[in-house]
């Protein structure tokens, strides 16, 4: 893959791992990142390059959110008409949040582990993750109404499927820190970790564990997963009998007995790039 700004990206044994790489900065997300996060992780889902993506960071922190540049470094706007600003402002905003949707509807589990601050932006990207980790002197911060705004990348939308709506609303409403105790009790996080060097070991052994299953498998199960977050149970269960009429791999589960029976790790195909309609 090409060199970054904001990121280093790494693919080894099915993993990809992408590191936050401005920590003089405290990786704040500034212009490239928001274009450059989408792009690596479409490349690596459309062509199917990893089974599993991992995010970390570098630093004392693992993102201080939205960098200033992002607002003060863009086109003159100075005598437009309100509204057509409006319309443009909201234009804005949905891209961004498009950056942390990859992450969603990437068709490989995506695992974040976050040391130091996570606040603003940070906080979007994590609720967009699948399974989140952290060490022990790790916060999270809807900072947003400390600075007089809402936030409006993805915490709302996916934050309360994660932790107690309650919980929520009190972090949003008074912007305090949520460390990491905290984090793990609520459910954000699923592990907490005496030290960054502890929970990246642990967290690619997650995704190793992962990589070894069956990808269409997986595949399957985030699929289903996020459908049933975004709709009813019965939509849900009718989703997967589709599913399952469609994308059922008699070869998977084969593979599975057989690799039983004679003591071996199963072999899965990887999952096929997605071609260009046109």
């Amino acid at each position: 893959m090409k060199t970054y700004t904001c990121f280093d990206v790494s693919i080894e044994n099915k993993i990809a791992h992408i590191v936050l790489s401005r920590p003089e900065k405290m990786n704040a997300m500034n212009r490239e990142f928001w274009r450059e996060l989408p792009e690596i992780v479409r490349e690596i889902d459309q062509g199917a390059l990893a089974r599993v993506i991992v995010i970390s960071s570098t630093g004392k922190h693992f993102t201080a959110g939205m960098d200033l540049s992002v607002f003060t470094s863009g086109p003159d706007t100075a005598g437009q008409e309100t509204g057509r600003l409006r319309a443009n402002l909201m234009q804005t905003v949905l891209k961004l949040q498009q950056t942390f949707g990859c992450l969603d509807e990437a068709r490989m589990p995506v695992l974040m582990a976050v040391q130091g601050g996570c606040i603003v932006g940070g906080v979007d990207f994590a609720s967009a993750c699948d399974l989140r980790y952290c060490s022990t002197d790790a916060f999270f911060c809807i900072h947003e109404i400390n600075i007089g705004m809402t936030s409006d990348v993805g915490t709302f939308p996916r934050l309360p499927h994660l932790m107690p709506q309650g919980l929520v609303r009190e972090l949003a409403y008074t912007g305090r820190r949520l460390f990491a105790d905290e984090a793990k009790s609520c459910g954000l996080v699923n592990a907490v970790f005496d030290t960054q060097a502890e929970m990246m070991e642990a967290v690619m052994g997650i995704a190793r564990d992962i990589a070894a299953r069956s990808p269409l498998a997986v595949h399957g199960s985030k699929e289903m997963i996020n459908y049933a977050r975004d709709h009813s149970i019965a939509d849900g269960l009718k989703h997967i009998a589709v599913w399952q009429t469609g994308m059922f791999q008699p070869a998977d589960m084969t593979e599975s007995f057989t690799a039983k029976a004679e003591k071996r790790e199963p072999a899965f195909d990887d999952l096929l790039p997605v071609r260009d309609a046109i």
